[in-house]
Parts: C-alpha cells; sequence; structure tokens
C-alpha cells in the first residue's frame, strides 16, 4: 500500500482541464497549476521533521513552532477553501447556463433537446464529486499532518487548532464542515434534473415534495458524497454502529466482492432470526430464574450464576464461531441450533430432575451455541455493499426485539400442568418453549440455507491494480470518512510511525491472528472504548439480572409485573435509536454525547441506591429507566467511535473488532452475575447497593478514561 503522500499525487484531478481550461490557463499564466491549490503534505512532513531537531537543540521554543505551523497550515487551508469557492461559482454559472436552454423548452418541446439537456447536468454532476474528492482528499491530508503532530510533539494541537479556526466568525474551515455553497449547488442541480424527469404532464417543484428523493444515479452519488463530508448520520447508519460491523468503502462498485447473484436473501434472514432468538433465550428466564432456583433447593440470588453461566460459555464460544466462519457459515449455524436445543431440553428436565447441575448445564450448552459472531461475519461478508448497512440495522432490531420479546413471552407463560411425569410451569415453560423454537429453526434452515463462497480468498486474489482505478467510478473513493471530526478507520496505528517510506509492509495491514497480536494494536483510545462497554453492559446487567429479586423483595411484584417491566425497558431501545439517529447525532459530536451518556447513567445508578429504610416504587423504576436508557444510548455511541479509533487490521479475520467488543460485553455480564450471586450471601436486603456499588466505580473510572482520551475521539 502506498503512503498517503504518494495517494495525495494520485489522487490530484487531472481531467478538470476539458471545463476549466480557461482557469487552468489563467494560473499558468501566473506560473502556477492546478496542483498547487492540494495540501502540501509533503513539506509540512519535513517542517514537522525539522521543529523536531530544532527544539531538541533549543533554536526554537515549543510556542515558536506552533505559531510558525498554524500560520502556514492556515495559508494552506485558505488556498483550498478560495479554490473550492472559485470551483462551486463555475459549476454554478454552467447551472445558470443551463437554466437559460430549459426555459426556452418551456417554448418549443424538442425531446432530443431534453436528453441533450439532461446529459449536461449530469456532466456539472460528475464535475461536482470531483470537486467533493478535491475537498476529502485535503481534509484528509490536513487530519493526518494534525495526528502526526500531535505524535511528534506529544502536544493536542489538533484540539486548539480546530476548536479556534471551526469557532471563528471568519472561519475558513466553516466552508469544509458545513458545505453550505455545495449544497446550494446539489439543491440546484436536483431540481433541475426532477424538473426535465417529470417535463411530461408534471411541473411540481421537488419543494413541493421533500419526502420524495429524486431517483437518478448521479444524484445519489451526489447525495451520497455529500452526506460523507458532512457527516451526517440517520437512524439506519445509527443503527448499523451498534452491530460493529465496520462499513468498508469500495473504489467502485465493481470492486463490491458479493454480487448481487451471489447474494441470498433466505440466509441473511436465517441470520438475523438466529440472532433474535438467541436474544429472546438470554432473557425469557430473567423474571423466572429465582424462583426456579428456590425450587431446586438454592437460594434466589442463585439466578445470577443461572442468568451469567450462559455468557460464560459465549466467552469461549465467540472465540470458535469467529474461526469457523473463515471456513463455513452453514455449518456453524446448524451446530449452533443444536447446541440451543440441547441447552434448552436440560434446563426444563431439571424441574422434574430436581438438579440444579442439569439446569447449569443447560445453560452452559446454551451459551456454547451463542453464533452471534458467525451473525456478524456473515453481514460483513456475504452481504452485497449497497444492504449491508440495511443488514447491520437489521441485526441490531433483532437483538432489540429479542430483548423485549423474551420477558414479555416469559409473562404469558404463567400456566402449569404436567404430560405423564413432565412438569411445565413458568419455570420450565421458558425451556420447552424454546426448545421447540430452534428445533423449528434447525429445520428451516437445513432445507433453505445457501452457503456462500468464501470471499476472503476472493479478496486475496483480486485486489484491484493502482492503474486499473481510472474513470468516474474512482470519484466516489474514500469519500466515506468525515472529515476533520473523523478517524482514518483504514490506517492502523502504527504505520503513522513508518509513513515517510514509500512502501508500507504487507504485514502492517494483515488481520490479526491471536488474541496477543490483537491486544497488541489496542491503542489507548481503543482500550477506553472497550472499557465503556464493559461498563455499560456491566450496568445493565446488573439492573435486568437481579430486577426480579429486589422487586420482588421491596415491592411483591409478581412474575408478570416484572415481565411487564422489562419488557417495556427493551422495548424502549429502537425509539431511543430513533431519536438519537436522527437527531442527535446531528447536533453534537459522538465524543459530546458519549460523555453526557455516561453522566447521565452515573446519575442513574446513584438514584439507584437505597438510602432510607422505605425504597419507592417510582424511584426505582426513573433509576432503572435512566441507567437503561442512556447505557443503550452510549452503545451506539461507543460502537461507533471504537470503529473509527481502531486499527484497520481488527476489522478483518478471526481476532476482529466485533469478537472483542463481544468479548468485553460478555465478560462483564459474567462478572456481574457472579456478583450478583456473591452479594446474596450477605442477605437480599443488601444486595441491591451492594452489587451497584462496583457499577458505580466502573463507571466513574470509565468516565475517567473518556476525559483522558477524549481529544482523540474526532
Amino acid at each position: 500500500m502506498v503512503n498517503f503522500g504518494k495517494k495525495l499525487m494520485a489522487d490530484q484531478v487531472d481531467e478538470w482541464k476539458g471545463y476549466y481550461i480557461n482557469y487552468k490557463k489563467s494560473y499558468q499564466l501566473f506560473g502556477l497549476s492546478i496542483s498547487r491549490y492540494y495540501i502540501n503534505y509533503k513539506l509540512m512532513k519535513k517542517m514537522l521533521k525539522q521543529y523536531v531537531q530544532q527544539t531538541q537543540h533549543d533554536e526554537k521554543d515549543r510556542e515558536q513552532v506552533l505559531k510558525d505551523f498554524s500560520r502556514f497550515l492556515d495559508d494552506q487551508i485558505e488556498r483550498i477553501v478560495l479554490f473550492l469557492l472559485q470551483q462551486q461559482g463555475h459549476l454554478a454559472s454552467r447551472i445558470e447556463k443551463l437554466a437559460e436552454k430549459r426555459t426556452a423548452l418551456l417554448e418549443e418541446y424538442d425531446i432530443s433537446q431534453v436528453y441533450q439537456l439532461h446529459d449536461a447536468y449530469r456532466e456539472v454532476g460528475l464535475d461536482l464529486i470531483k470537486l467533493l474528492r478535491f475537498v476529502d482528499v485535503n481534509a484528509t491530508g490536513i487530519r493526518k499532518i494534525l495526528k502526526k503532530f500531535d505524535k511528534r510533539f506529544g502536544y493536542k494541537f489538533t484540539d486548539y487548532y480546530v476548536t479556534t479556526r471551526a469557532n471563528h466568525p471568519y472561519s475558513q474551515l466553516q466552508q469544509v464542515f458545513k458545505q453550505v455553497g455545495i449544497v446550494a449547488v446539489v439543491g440546484a442541480l436536483s431540481r433541475n434534473l426532477e424538473y426535465l424527469q417529470h417535463h411530461e404532464g408534471s411541473f411540481v417543484s421537488i419543494y413541493d415534495r421533500p419526502a420524495v428523493t429524486l431517483k437518478d444515479p448521479i444524484i445519489d452519488q451526489v447525495n451520497h458524497a455529500v452526506q460523507k463530508l458532512t457527516h451526517a448520520t440517520n437512524f439506519m447508519q445509527f443503527l448499523g454502529q451498534h452491530a460493529l460491523i465496520v462499513q468498508e468503502d469500495a473504489e467502485s462498485e465493481s470492486e463490491d466482492l458479493v454480487g448481487d447473484q451471489s447474494y441470498h436473501f433466505m440466509s441473511l434472514v436465517l441470520n438475523l432470526v438466529n440472532t433474535f432468538l438467541y436474544m429472546v433465550n438470554t432473557y425469557i428466564i430473567v423474571p423466572t430464574a429465582d424462583d426456579y432456583a428456590v425450587s431446586l433447593g438454592a437460594a434466589a440470588t442463585v439466578c445470577g450464576i443461572i442468568i451469567g453461566s450462559m455468557a460464560v460459555a459465549q466467552v469461549f464460544s465467540s472465540v470458535y464461531f469467529s474461526a469457523w466462519s473463515n471456513k463455513s457459515y452453514f455449518k456453524p449455524l446448524v451446530f449452533s441450533s443444536i447446541m440451543l436445543f440441547l441447552g434448552n431440553l436440560l434446563y426444563a428436565l431439571a424441574y422434574d430432575l430436581n438438579s440444579l447441575i442439569v439446569l447449569l448445564t443447560g445453560r452452559l450448552l446454551c451459551g456454547l451455541g451463542s453464533a452471534r459472531a458467525v451473525n456478524r461475519r456473515y453481514i460483513s461478508d456475504c452481504v452485497p455493499l449497497k444492504m449491508r448497512l440495511q443488514a447491520s440495522a437489521g441485526f441490531v432490531s433483532a437483538s432489540a426485539l429479542g430483548m423485549a420479546c423474551g420477558p414479555a413471552l416469559a409473562g404469558f407463560l404463567q400456566i402449569k400442568f404436567k404430560i405423564y411425569s413432565l412438569s411445565f410451569n413458568q419455570s420450565t415453560l421458558p425451556g420447552w418453549v424454546m426448545c421447540i423454537s430452534w428445533l423449528i429453526y434447525l429445520l428451516w434452515l437445513w432445507l433453505t440455507f445457501k452457503e456462500p463462497e468464501h470471499f476472503t480468498k476472493t479478496l486475496v486474489n483480486e485486489q484491484p491494480s493502482e492503474s486499473g482505478r481510472q474513470g468516474n467510478s474512482n470519484l466516489e473513493a474514500g469519500l466515506a470518512e468525515p472529515l476533520l471530526q473523523g478517524i482514518e478507520r483504514r490506517q492502523d496505528e502504527n504505520s503513522e510511525v513508518n509513513d515517510d517510506t514509500e512502501v508500507e509492509s504487507e504485514s502492517s495491514h494483515e488481520p490479526a491472528t491471536s488474541i496477543a497480536s490483537a491486544y497488541r494494536l489496542l491503542t489507548p483510545s481503543v482500550k477506553a472504548q472497550l472499557l465503556i462497554y464493559f461498563m455499560l453492559k456491566y450496568a445493565m446487567e446488573i439492573l435486568l439480572s437481579e430486577s426480579s429479586v429486589v422487586t420482588t423483595y421491596y415491592f411483591s411484584w409478581s412474575t408478570s409485573a416484572v415481565a411487564i417491566f422489562l419488557a417495556i425497558l427493551g422495548l424502549t431501545v429502537l425509539p431511543v435509536n430513533a431519536i438519537v439517529g436522527s437527531y442527535v447525532t446531528n447536533l453534537f459530536e459522538d465524543r459530546q454525547i458519549l460523555l453526557a451518556s455516561e453522566v447521565m447513567v452515573l446519575i442513574g445508578i446513584i438514584m439507584s441506591f437505597c438510602f432510607t429504610p422505605h425504597y419507592s416504587i417510582p424511584q426505582y423504576v426513573l433509576s432503572a429507566f435512566i441507567t437503561f436508557v442512556f447505557a443503550e444510548v452510549l452503545e451506539g455511541v461507543n460502537l461507533s467511535l471504537l470503529s473509527r479509533v481502531m486499527s484497520s487490521r481488527l476489522s478483518r479475520g478471526t481476532y476482529n473488532g466485533g469478537l472483542l467488543s463481544t468479548e468485553a460485553g460478555t465478560l462483564a455480564r459474567v462478572v456481574a452475575d457472579a456478583t450478583i450471586t456473591a452479594a446474596g450471601y450477605l442477605g437480599t436486603d443488601l444486595l441491591l447497593n451492594v452489587t451497584l456499588l462496583p457499577s458505580l466505580v466502573i463507571c466513574i473510572v470509565s468516565i475517567a478514561a473518556a476525559l483522558y482520551t477524549y481529544n482523540n475521539l474526532y
């Protein structure tokens, strides 16, 4: 892989001479060229080296270095922005001239002229994409050089520079951030193309139908590029981020290794159903686990071990399922279904066998059947790029729906009867229901699943050459990354040190091959995000797993009441994500939302403590909703930031970022459930406060970690 300096030179647009020949000639009169308007990344790297040497020999102090470099970077950005404004004006002028031709069509309609005008507007659209690419390449260079400055000098120059420049009334960076001029050009282009499409019999403007999106491939490409440049998010993107399935950008549609013909919709549905059933299986026992433990002669707080034993097994199953998915998807899913069928069968039979060991064995088998790593991997490898975001959102929605349906279903299973010697009651029916569900799923899987090709080998054998990245298809390449607000997911953290070399070693981009090698790739920012993920999963597990014991002790709630309460909590997931994904993320930076959510989770935990002898229902319910809702918000933002700051080597292979986050979350659940059982020995009256204390400490530590790495979360 070539370094960024080479990439910057290769990505400079030379096709503009067809439309911008007059501009280019005027530049050449003064001894300039269009390449002059790209950031001089190579020169700034040399400047950094000189600054380091000068500060080491006391030739310049740090304050002078900051002043000089800030001034030089200001000049670079100003030149980029002025050229951007010139080109926006040229595009606007062309659209204005085309509008005159469009007006002439009102007097004398000619279908051939309509087609010619339509093609002319599309040419403007292609040049607009080139301009967006120009902004993206330069902004990437600015982002990288700021990051390099921070690393060389150990000074948070990036935070200072972006804050002071972006908030100034005469800010040049505002042209990059807000893209007001480009958006106006996009609006004019869309309106005129829409008019031409509906010229015959319809003269309704796009402004009269804002919900209707113009279906034109050029406009689709332009809108896609603008959304990436403005770092806009929506509900679908926010849900997709929850899955931690990295949405890698292809150079072009032809480079997407998953074709529409090889894509199998029913296989995707089966993976989503697997995700849904597994989450139902996890939470369906929560309202009744304490009663089941008591019926087998154990303490009610043993419910923590019963619930957590599934997570214990999942710690190990996630690794072998992730490795297995390198070779097959069908076989792991079959194995998962069989293990979950057997596990739920043992769970249901444990009541008549009067054996806690059988019950725990059943839950362990269920955990060994956790195929969530396979479900994530299938979406990442076997779903076409254009549908991957929707599939990722479907994965998260299936998980959320399963979390809500599990306790709700338990609330309906409050019946009791016997068939021969088998007992069916609120404790055993969850096992029987899930046993039948997994058997039906296994048959459906066996009959309809289609094993796809293994795309990892194809990826290695079909690396596109640099020379093949020509024409209009490469204009959208690399536009997926946010500008100064983001972090390059594709650039390995370790490659920054060797950025001066012409060619980076192939080994620096290979996926991690072990837990140890994956751990070595974890930067402080990644570790902080994994700690935050651990914290939120721990807090949520404490809340959910002990809810039945706590509410029975303090409020004498029935199993049905607990089930309804947990179901309502689960149903808040999608509405909350809709609000955050559609609105909040467009108003605030992810790191701001992250920190605010952590503080709200901390407030929810503090409110949950029992400070007086009379613990009220409103206090418990309100604190539970604050903790759960903001933990959900925190999870989405956390995984979004994690996907940005994580090394590209952790985006693929067995030991990938999804596996690491899954292991962190699963380990948190194991520790939380073990804490509940251990605290039970101190007495039910102390259970709530004792289990909340670790949550409080971990939350405070995670907030400190977020503050420590805050300047690197962009």
